[in-house]
């Protein structure tokens, strides 16, 4: 289980302050998908950066499976696997390489990390390009190599930052379809995305966050109760009461009969 409990991250000091999370609360039980939904800058790879224990919270506490995010963060990241925006790849290895690479780093038999390898190169539709070094690959091979690094010591909870994040849609399916699978293996995963039909058809609850702090959290038909609107697009300007573009959107106000 993760739980954050009033948890606030300040950047900056002084006049150059920017509170980027505020008291921000929320609990993801064990083989839950949860999903963070905002707009760009709303705080959402904020929160996951702190689960992952890259950033220190400000003030409150965050704890991954009863363990603190800052005092136990070794065994927090060995639970863990994560998957950041702005991660890239680089370089002559190859994907089968930095498996074996990051198997090593996890101290993973050679044999086990064949299989897993193998395994997720399946999943992942790999085949064609896995042996290929990766400073060939397109946006969508290296985001499927990434994705495979995360999940190859085979962690409990999964953290995803917009998983599907420059691919297209065929890739996309094929994550998304992982993300399901890995959620029926009773894994728990934790995913920040601005694109609603993905927050619909993949998490079993959903907290939408915006400048910093949780506005409203819930299943989609608690939260289709509590903004009084039928679907999740709706619901999300209901509760944060429009954006901007360069915030992540643009929405056309409509009325439904």
């Amino acid at each position: 289980m993760i739980q954050f409990k009033e948890v606030s991250k300040i950047f900056g000091t002084g006049k150059k302050e920017v509170r980027a999370l505020d008291k921000v609360s929320f609990t993801v039980g064990s083989g839950e998908i949860f999903g963070l939904l905002g707009p760009n800058g709303a705080g959402k790879t904020t929160s996951l950066r702190l689960l992952s224990t890259l950033l220190k919270p400000t003030q409150g506490q965050i704890t991954v499976a009863g363990l603190d995010t800052v005092k136990e963060s070794q065994e927090v990241r060995n639970r863990i696997g994560f998957l950041s925006s702005d991660m890239n790849l680089t370089g002559s290895l190859s994907a089968r390489e930095l498996f074996r690479f990051f198997g090593d780093l996890n101290h993973i038999e050679e044999e086990e990390i064949a299989n897993r390898s193998n395994r997720l190169i399946g999943q992942l539709k790999m085949g064609d390009f896995y042996e290929r070094k990766v400073e060939t690959y397109s946006t969508g091979m290296k985001q499927k190599a990434l994705i495979g690094i995360a999940l190859l010591h085979d962690p409990d909870i999964i953290i995803f930052d917009e998983p599907t994040n420059g691919l297209d849609i065929i890739t996309g399916r094929v994550v998304l379809d992982i993300l399901k699978d890995l959620k029926n293996r009773g894994k728990t995963l934790i995913v920040s995305t601005h694109i609603m039909s993905i927050a619909e058809k993949l998490c079993d609850r959903i907290g939408i966050i915006h400048k910093g702090t949780i506005r409203i959290i819930g299943t989609l038909e608690e939260i289709y109760e509590k903004t009084g609107e039928p679907d999740l697009e709706e619901a999300f300007f209901s509760v944060i009461g429009g954006v901007t573009e360069d915030e992540g959107y643009h929405h056309r106000s409509k009325k439904r009969a």
